[in-house]
């Protein structure tokens, strides 16, 4: 079994929290460039019977 397993992680957290790290410990002068990878956006999609079901904005 994995490490990251074994810890209750899925490989998605794991590899955020490695990234994070990595960027950290880079030397200021490379920081700057790898703080700009850090956000991420991401959309979920429900789907039913093959087509995406639309959702209202709960703004």
């Amino acid at each position: 079994m994995s490490a990251w397993r074994a810890a209750g992680l899925n490989y998605i957290n794991f590899s955020n929290i490695a990234a994070r790290l990595l960027r950290r410990a880079l030397k200021p002068e490379f920081r700057a460039e790898a703080a700009k990878r850090d956000e991420s956006h991401i959309r979920i999609t429900k789907w039913a019977d093959g087509k995406p079901i639309r959702q209202e904005s709960s703004a």
